[in-house]
């Protein structure tokens, strides 16, 4: 069972290469990320013609995540991040998808800092350790994945004084990244990839993707019941080099049926 994570920075935009990916790949989940639309645009019948049911919870222009299964409907369990009632953007959807709760998130970048941006950023990892805390608590087999927006280690990046001043590296930031870690779940990208050097992200800017400066914000994290059965991670690094792509690309982990 593969799980998979891609910003795709617009589901419209790059319909034609998602389509492709997945076709190419099939991961039995794919979780979306940045998909900036509204629910009633959201193109549902595009994927159900190559196999996948797919849930979805929608923004307009800006946010948006979506959970695709191949074969099987995702079952709904969360539809945002519990712990703010006004927090209105839609950055977290969790569901069940063959005896796994799989939660797709979209964790706010929070630059420019100092100012709401960051703290918004730090609240919600906050309230995201605490769902996590309540998801570990039921011992099944569980994967958060998605854009983290946080470069854990300096070797998640091409070159850390570049980024040292973003929001992504702050201690912070880091810091926050690094009690989900100590609560018990599984970087499945980091174990498998100890020496670090592994990047999701290349930005549009400055030549980045060809120059190879990229770095790392798209994880999967996994509870010991899942972390087990893991056999094989991924970077679907050439997906970044085709046209029209998304400045992520795929990442993904393979699980073992129990």
């Amino acid at each position: 069972m593969r799980i998979a994570t891609y910003n795709i920075n617009g589901v419209k935009a790059r319909l034609p290469r998602l389509l492709e990916w997945l076709d190419e790949t099939r991961p039995k989940v794919a979780c979306l990320q940045e998909v900036k639309s509204q629910d009633a645009g959201f193109p549902a019948e595009e994927f159900e013609k190559i196999g996948y049911k797919a849930i979805w919870h929608g923004q307009k222009s800006f946010n948006g995540v979506a959970i695709l299964a191949d074969g099987v409907e995702p079952v709904e369990t969360q539809r945002g991040l519990p712990g703010d009632p006004e927090d209105e953007q839609a950055r977290y959807l969790e569901a069940d998808v063959n005896g796994v709760r799989i939660a797709c998130i979209y964790l706010p970048n929070g630059n420019p800092l100092p100012g709401p941006k960051f703290d918004y950023k730090i609240a919600w990892m906050k309230r995201l350790r605490a769902r996590m805390q309540e998801l570990s608590a039921l011992e099944i087999p569980c994967a958060i994945v998605g854009d983290y927006n946080v470069i854990p280690e300096d070797d998640d990046v091409w070159a850390s004084k570049a980024m040292e001043s973003d929001a992504l590296m702050q201690p912070e930031s880091r810091d926050a990244y690094a009690r989900l870690l100590a609560d018990g779940w599984t970087d499945a990208v980091r174990t498998l990839n100890p020496r670090g050097g592994v990047w999701t992200y290349w930005d549009y800017q400055a030549g980045a993707w060809q120059r190879d400066h990229g770095f790392r914000i798209d994880h999967l994290l996994l509870t010991p019941e899942l972390a087990d059965r893991m056999t094989a991670v991924g970077v679907d690094r050439e997906y970044r080099g085709r046209e029209k792509a998304s400045d992520h690309t795929p990442v993904w982990v393979e699980i073992s049926t129990p």
